[in-house]
């Protein structure tokens, strides 16, 4: 439990130092985005950014729409989300 607080107040405390990059508008690249930068997309919490980095390390992304592989990350997270991605 205190450790699970421990991340979360590190990936809040990260989102604050995030590159302006990862908050401007540019896309996020979903194949090397740190956490820090995966939540700050609509939808895209500490838990689910976890998710997505361990299934990109078996599974890296061709295409945007894999991230919808991710548990989680259904049709609706994903048209949230789409415009603010790349895989490139």
């Amino acid at each position: 439990m205190v450790k699970r607080l421990v991340i979360v107040v590190a990936l809040i405390i990260a989102l604050f130092m995030a590159p302006v990059s990862a908050v401007s508008g540019s896309q996020i690249n979903i194949n090397t985005a740190a956490a820090e930068e995966l939540i700050t997309l609509p939808g895209i919490g500490p838990a689910l950014a976890e998710r997505i980095i361990e299934y990109r390390s078996q599974f890296p992304f061709e295409t945007e729409e894999d991230i919808m592989q991710v548990p989680g990350i259904g049709e609706g997270r994903f048209n949230d989300i789409k415009d603010q991605i790349t895989v490139e």
